[in-house]
């Protein structure tokens, strides 16, 4: 049976809070499309990953309802995985394209594009406050990504992602791709708090790109 490693991407400083990302490193064992779509479903987590060739970085991520041709925290995680289980990859190649990764200390970068994740809302709220507040997702359909400013100078926002999918998952801990999106319409370097207490840093990267990272943990290892 495949070995199911289940992380925690985008932890805060400490190590605490994060997303959960469950990837399964042997992922020809698992047949491409409608079986992986119900193990993705089965497991609940916002996104899994199958590491379809470890060494040229080639993967297949899904939500509990659809596949996906690009996703920050899978990536990160994955990134961060492999370089501990095998030669550390330069590239990693999800169906968007092929996505540069690096070590930084301890966070983990990969560098992607805003218009890999398509038909995400940014909805600026007045303060960091309000977003705490809100209690789920506001009325409506498609990705919204809820941020404020905490300090406009010096680059930090807080952040809740709701995906409005209908697939069971309410609200994501901590997202890389739609913290892309806001960096490249903001154009500049944040520091994002998002959830209950995740941390995820971006920057503008070369040719219109953005630059994402943070911190990764193992949770636990099992049989899938």
């Amino acid at each position: 049976m495949p070995t199911l490693h289940v992380l925690r991407v985008f932890c805060g400083p400490g190590g605490q809070c994060g997303n959960q990302l469950g990837v399964v490193l042997d992922g020809p064992a698992v047949a491409a499309g409608q079986d992986r779509q119900a193990v993705a479903a089965r497991l609940g987590f916002s996104e899994t990953v199958f590491v379809d060739d470890a060494g040229t970085g080639v993967v297949d991520i899904h939500t509990p309802s659809v596949r996906l041709p690009f996703a920050g925290h899978p990536l990160v995680g994955t990134s961060w995985l492999l370089s501990r289980r095998h030669a550390s990859p330069a590239l990693l190649h999800p169906p968007a394209g092929p996505v540069p990764t690096w070590q930084e200390g301890e966070f983990t970068w990969i560098r992607g594009r805003a218009q890999w994740a398509p038909d995400r809302l940014m909805q600026q709220y007045a303060s960091a406050e309000e977003i705490c507040a809100l209690p789920g997702p506001p009325p409506g359909e498609g990705w919204l990504y809820a941020w404020a400013w905490q300090d406009q100078a010096a680059g930090r926002v807080r952040t809740r992602g709701f995906p409005r999918r209908g697939d069971g998952i309410i609200e994501d801990e901590a997202t890389g791709a739609s913290a892309i999106v806001l960096t490249a319409e903001l154009r500049r370097a944040l520091n994002i708090t998002q959830g209950k207490g995740s941390q995820i840093l971006t920057r503008p990267g070369p040719d219109d790109t953005v630059e994402v990272g943070g911190r990764v943990t193992l949770e636990e290892t099992r049989t899938l």
